[in-house]
């Protein structure tokens, strides 16, 4: 798991059957302190809401994004599992 921040909607005309129903976010990874740490992008499923600027949890694990999607049809392998309230680190 990794932190990221929401950066972008992704739109499409053609999607494929099985993610009508969810929407894609583009999103970039961050450390604890909010500053990207890369400057690739990934696409991500979301079933949270989250919204452009949020922080956000994201898996990047195929098995794990199968059970919580419940089947293996769509053709997905990032996914967001929370949105991140707030960060505490502590020495």
């Amino acid at each position: 798991m990794t932190l990221a921040k929401v950066i972008g909607n992704v739109v499409s005309t053609h999607k494929n059957e099985h993610l009508f129903s969810n929407k894609l976010l583009l999103v970039r990874e961050i450390d604890t302190e909010g500053n990207f740490t890369t400057k690739k992008d990934s696409i991500a499923i979301d079933f949270l809401d989250s919204g452009l600027g949020d922080t956000v949890l994201v898996v990047k694990e195929g098995d794990a994004v199968q059970q919580i999607l419940g089947h293996a049809n769509a053709p997905v392998n990032t996914i967001i599992v929370a949105i991140v309230d707030n960060i505490d680190l502590i020495n």
